[in-house]
């Protein structure tokens, strides 16, 4: 899948867990939204983008979740 469409779903959902008062909440939406609904596949081609450095249009929120949370969102 292309980088830059998974970039922009993933700050979709950024935006609408970035309305949470709560960070640890937001943080951990996003992640629980990651690992549940995205195809393994695409969770493993975003963590490559960020590892790699191509994807610095990744809103923090989505960044500081996956990177929290590699190793629930790294497929097996």
């Amino acid at each position: 899948m292309d980088v830059h469409n998974l970039i922009h779903m993933a700050n979709r959902i950024g935006e609408f867990f970035d309305a949470m008062p709560d960070r640890a909440e937001a943080l951990d939406g996003v992640a629980t939204h990651l690992r549940k609904f995205w195809d393994p596949r695409m969770r493993r081609e975003l963590i490559e983008a960020i590892d790699a450095g191509q994807a610095g249009t990744l809103l923090p929120l989505v960044r500081e979740a996956v990177l929290a949370r590699r190793v629930q969102l790294m497929p097996a």
